[in-house]
């Protein structure tokens, strides 16, 4: 299928990964899995196996990508197998703990390298790949806590602070290419109360019930979003900042929504 798009998904041994690559490729698109060095690369084999024996073209490839170098390779041999690279998704999350006042500098630097800037980087290599091509879409898969306080992961909301702004200040310059740069602003799933547990604040206290539904998000929700910002009916879509919480956001009072 010499016309089948080609996408790569930076982290697919995220479960938002795994269900974005999942998506994409029953869509018809040629997928290409990274995953990061070490024991999370067999799980990134084993997608790709399910998706072949689906019918579906799979590559894994095993990648830092905090590394200019193994970015701009794997850009590379991407371009040189199927051609050109029109989608990139960013799924690096990761959730380390800590306060303003305790947290040790180095994990704050860790943070902001595994999310911000591994963003950075893919974006500045393939971006210029897309753009020599007058076309590609770059989605970040982000989080609401870009702009909204977690009260217990502060590195976490730095970095995702940063990839905001990444997502405004490259869709400014590379979409006078052609190339569009979105991020999907991802709120509560499953297991959020506690990895954003806090002694400061109740945001994900009974959080499920601050959904008005009382419905928590899942990875195949980011899938769908990520499917429909980077389709045609989407063109006009770029720079935009996709709050995807069910209006988990706009809860402000300290009782239940759901009755």
């Amino acid at each position: 299928m010499p016309n089948r798009r080609v996408a790569l998904v930076s982290d697919a041994s995220h479960p938002f990964g795994v269900a974005t690559a999942k998506r994409l490729a029953h869509d018809g698109m040629t997928v290409v899995l990274n995953g990061p060095p070490g024991p999370r690369e067999q799980a990134v084999a084993a997608l790709a196996l399910v998706l072949q024996a689906e019918g579906h073209d799979a590559l894994v490839t095993v990648n830092d990508m905090k590394d200019t170098a193994a970015v701009t390779s794997l850009c590379d041999d991407i371009v040189t197998k199927y051609g050109r690279i029109d989608l990139h998704v960013h799924t690096h999350n990761r959730i380390d703990r800590g306060a303003v006042a305790s947290m040790p500098h180095g994990l704050v630097r860790d943070s902001l390298h595994f999310h911000a800037k591994t963003a950075f980087l893919c974006t500045q290599v393939i971006g210029q790949r897309m753009a020599a091509q007058g076309e590609g879409c770059i989605v970040y898969v982000g989080s609401i806590h870009g702009d909204k306080p977690t009260g217990s992961a502060f590195s976490y909301a730095l970095a995702q602070g940063a990839l905001q702004m990444l997502c405004k200040e490259a869709a400014l310059e590379l979409g006078r290419s052609g190339v569009r740069v979105n991020l999907i602003a991802m709120g509560p799933v499953e297991g959020d109360d506690m990895r954003f547990q806090s002694d400061i604040s109740d945001i994900y206290l009974d959080y499920q019930y601050k959904v008005p539904s009382a419905t928590l998000g899942t990875a195949e929700d980011v899938a769908e979003a990520v499917a429909w910002a980077t389709s045609d009916g989407a063109r006009y879509l770029n720079g935009a900042i996709i709050r995807l919480d069910g209006g988990f956001a706009l809860h402000y009072m300290d009782h239940k929504m759901k009755r």
